[in-house]
């Protein structure tokens, strides 16, 4: 996480935008609650206090949980009743969930909770917003949620944190919750009727990797439009294939932005002019050079579909029980986590895709007979260099692994709470290995541009514009061709370069509609 001069980010009783949620995941902003949000809490807490006297059992208020909800709690237990909910709940393990992520969830909490739909008092809610304001994130192992009744190990450790028990970060350093939280000047909460379940019962943590995630593919798809227009042209191929009136007898709208894309990426290439005026340039070239919009532009397709799935969670207001606008308390399923489970393995399947595609190109630049001229693997000397050989190998250990990954995770089902939770959505996990999905993403493409950038420095008879701008940027930090040597760090590099979108503000920034 780093701070930023972001404005502050107001949760009120609408939908937070993912611009809003990627500020104060990633960026540190601030977040502030609106007094209608404010308001609505307290209306729909006078709701939960008068069935809190209520001799009739109300689910969540007056009963026990789960398979549990038969069971009626004495008022003088109801208190220990929210705080055991948590403490139990509170049951992960693994590797700790990344910053990032707990603070997305805690923001989406918090944007639940001022709907006003959940019943609690806006002092929870004023906890939630000090926490993320104050930098304390609470520490979440990465296996304990089904996504289904909510991701409620993880969105328990937040209300345990806010409790002022469990452990905590704080700008990076562990330590126990109530050390924190007095060093803010934050009371911890002690919870009332409903306020525990309401705290758990989220997709919180699914929709925050999923904001995340589109957020780092809008970029890596471009980036992947980017290198492979690198690519064209260091193979010397033709780029009159992504003509826009031969992509759009086939109407795909993300088809279209990355022919585009192309077109101007290679606007200008003089090797591609050079090789088309001799005759060298193959009649048609290989599926991963001239298929690239329709790859690239099927997951662009996909990324608005889930886009558009996250527009509609974010718009929710996600509990059960639920405080209706007519002051109804009523069960419900919407905690099911199926609709965005489904577009997270979605997504899942169209990064293997792309990864697979980029991998391809990458090889083609090392095998002798398919690159047009360029020296075996792009050695300086083969046989006594091995030049780019091996990197292609971790780009095809990645793309194994990235086809694993798109297993869907959102097929699978475990029953759980004596059989009352008997059909799960698995959408955490399918959350999580997307993220390491996107991750391996990164890597493939950072290694063909690095290949790529190789292959027309070799190749020489200069570049278009922009892609000599972005191979310029390139440069900066890795040296151009030469005697092998240690390769580690030059991919390293890339990928902080692919990562940190540099190479993608640099092809943006050319003076061209490269988008």
């Amino acid at each position: 996480m780093t701070t930023t001069t972001a404005p502050v980010v107001t949760v009120d009783v609408g939908a937070l935008a993912p611009d809003d949620v990627v500020a104060v995941a990633r960026h540190g902003a601030r977040v502030e609650l609106a007094p209608t949000a404010l308001a609505a809490m307290v209306e729909s807490r006078a709701v939960i206090e008068a069935l809190a006297d209520d001799t009739v059992p109300h689910y969540g208020v007056s009963t026990g949980f789960g398979a549990l909800a038969t069971k009626q709690i004495p008022f003088d237990r109801r208190a220990q009743l929210q705080a055991s909910l948590v403490r139990s709940h509170a049951a992960s393990s693994g590797p700790a969930v990344e910053d990032e992520v707990v603070r997305a969830l805690l923001l989406l909490r918090l944007s639940t909770l001022a709907t006003g739909r959940t019943g609690v008092r806006p002092e929870v809610a004023r906890t939630y917003a000090d926490l993320l304001n104050s930098g304390i994130t609470p520490v979440i192992g990465e296996y304990g949620s089904l996504g289904c009744s909510g991701d409620l190990a993880p969105l328990a450790h937040c209300a345990l944190a806010a409790m002022g028990e469990g452990d905590v970060r704080v700008q990076g350093v562990p330590m126990p919750a109530a050390e924190a939280l007095a060093a803010a000047g934050i009371e911890p909460l002690v919870l009332r009727e409903k306020e525990g379940l309401a705290l758990i019962n989220g997709t919180d943590g699914m929709l925050g990797m999923l904001v995340l995630a589109l957020d780092d593919l809008g970029a890596l798809l471009s980036t992947a439009d980017l290198a492979a227009a690198m690519s064209v042209e260091g193979l010397a191929g033709t780029d009159t294939v992504f003509a826009a009136d031969l992509q759009a007898l086939r109407p795909h709208p993300g088809q279209a932005r990355s022919a585009a894309n192309m077109r101007a990426a290679l606007d200008g290439s003089p090797v591609i002019a050079a090789h088309r005026s001799t005759g060298f340039t193959r009649v048609q070239d290989a599926y991963s050079l001239r298929c690239a919009p329709q790859v690239h532009g099927a997951a662009r397709d996909t990324v608005d579909h889930a886009a558009l799935v996250a527009s509609r969670e974010l718009a929710s207001a996600v509990d059960n029980p639920v405080v209706t606008l007519d002051g109804r308390v009523e069960s419900n399923g919407n905690f099911h986590g199926a609709p965005v489970g489904y577009v997270l393995d979605f997504l899942a399947i169209a990064v293997a895709d792309v990864a697979s595609m980029s991998e391809r190109r990458t090889d083609r630049f090392l095998d002798a007979t398919r690159s047009g001229g360029l020296p075996p693997f792009l050695a300086n000397d083969p046989g006594v260099d091995s030049g780019h050989m091996i990197a292609q190998y971790t780009q095809a250990g990645i793309v194994s692994e990235l086809k694993r990954l798109a297993v869907p995770a959102s097929v699978d089902s475990i029953p759980t709470s004596a059989m009352q939770e008997d059909h799960v959505s698995m959408g955490w996990g399918a959350a999580r290995k997307l993220r390491r999905a996107v991750d391996g993403l990164t890597r493939v493409l950072a290694i063909e541009v690095l290949t790529a950038a190789r292959a027309a420095d070799m190749r020489g008879g200069g570049t278009a514009a922009l892609t000599g701008v972005v191979r310029g940027v390139l440069r900066q930090r890795v040296a151009g061709p030469g005697d092998d040597r240690w390769l580690a760090p030059e991919i390293a590099a890339a990928v902080e370069l692919v990562a940190d979108r540099s190479l993608l503000a640099a092809a943006r920034g050319a003076g061209t509609d490269f988008a």
